[in-house]
């Protein structure tokens, strides 16, 4: 059972920063892709980032230059920096891990962001 555990959430003012962090409880050199969704109220959930075991990187169109990931294999962690938030930045993000031995993808509880004056 592979556990990913998200931190670093929180209440910000728009044009603010947080940093989100993923811990998982196995190698990330198990993984073959790892990332962040992230749901609003009311909306679906959507992909924000997604990084591949070779550290191939992706993000929505709404991030771009805003958002950073990043990874310490060291560690087995993920982390997300998020600059310059917006209110519709509001949403629970969640990390997501696909193993490279099974394909299956597990996921965090969350972590909520909030984005307001």
């Amino acid at each position: 059972q592979v556990q990913l555990v998200e931190s670093g959430g929180g209440l910000v003012q728009p044009g603010g920063s947080l940093r989100l962090s993923c811990a998982t409880s196995i190698s990330i050199l198990g993984i073959s892709r790892m990332g962040w969704y992230r749901q609003a109220p009311g909306k679906q959930r959507e992909l924000v980032t997604t990084m591949t075991r070779f550290g191939i990187t992706t993000y929505a169109d709404s991030v771009k230059g805003r958002f950073t990931s990043s990874r310490d294999s060291a560690k087995n962690t993920v982390s997300l920096q998020m600059n310059n938030l917006k209110p519709e930045d509001t949403a629970v993000y969640y990390c997501y891990a696909r193993l490279i031995s099974t394909e299956e993808d597990y996921w965090g509880e969350g972590t909520l962001v909030t984005v307001s004056s």
